[in-house]
């Protein structure tokens, strides 16, 4: 037996002790991933003016590296905050767009090429997946800053390295790309897959993504096929 395999033996998996905070390239990337999403959708489909809140997003952006340059827990409290409201301004953002683009399809109004309908709409069902995938990372267990510092004891997501941790490394803990494929099989499935909620809010929460999904990709593929008929 292996000295990893020995500590996690004697003071249990490592997502339920102490350790250092996760890397943020990953999310730093989707993020910009989605404000350019944001800005390549027609005006017609954003809030006006159309630079506004993907600068918000870059702004907040910029903000993250500056309160936490490395893995340090300094100014945790404030750090949180503005994570929440960079996620809530990416996840208005997108509503917005959906909801205009949802409107523009039942009325009539929405592009009658089926090619830039189905760009638009996979741009909003891209943000729309990276957003949810913001939450669950934050909603997990106090999010990442909470979940170094070990300070919840039940998840709000099993994962399956927590079922059967022998098929795991000893050091395995999740990262925000678990979340970001939670977001996806939850936005293609809609339902759960190998990935289970355990509590009330990561139900609502999932179960939010499922409807706005479900709404967007069927109107948006209905539409498309009629026009290519």
């Amino acid at each position: 037996m292996n000295a990893a395999k020995r500590v996690a033996e004697e003071l249990g998996p490592t997502w339920r002790r102490v350790t250092q905070e996760e890397p943020r390239w990953q999310v730093s990337v989707v993020l910009i991933v989605a404000i350019v999403l944001q800005l390549l959708l027609p005006r017609h489909l954003t809030l006006h003016p159309h630079w506004l809140l993907p600068a918000i997003q870059g702004l907040l952006l910029i903000s993250l590296f500056t309160l936490n340059p490395g893995r340090n827990r300094k100014g945790s409290r404030t750090l949180r905050v503005f994570e929440l409201i960079m996620i809530a301004v990416v996840s208005l953002a997108n509503a917005v767009s959906a909801i205009l683009l949802i409107r523009g399809l039942l009325r009539g109004t929405e592009s009658p090429d089926a090619v830039q309908l189905l760009r638009n709409g996979a741009a909003i069902w891209i943000t729309n997946m990276i957003a949810f995938a913001l939450w669950y990372w934050q909603l997990d267990r106090g999010g990442p800053m909470q979940r170094a510092m070990a300070t919840h004891e039940y998840p709000d997501f099993l994962f399956t390295q927590m079922q059967a941790p022998e098929l795991a490394p000893p050091d395995w803990q999740s990262s925000f790309v678990d979340y970001l494929y939670l977001s996806f099989t939850n936005a293609t499935a809609f339902s759960p897959t190998d990935v289970l909620p355990m509590t009330i809010r990561a139900k609502l929460t999932m179960m939010l993504q499922t409807a706005v999904s479900l709404c967007t990709i069927a109107l948006v593929i209905s539409r498309a096929v009629n026009i290519l008929k």
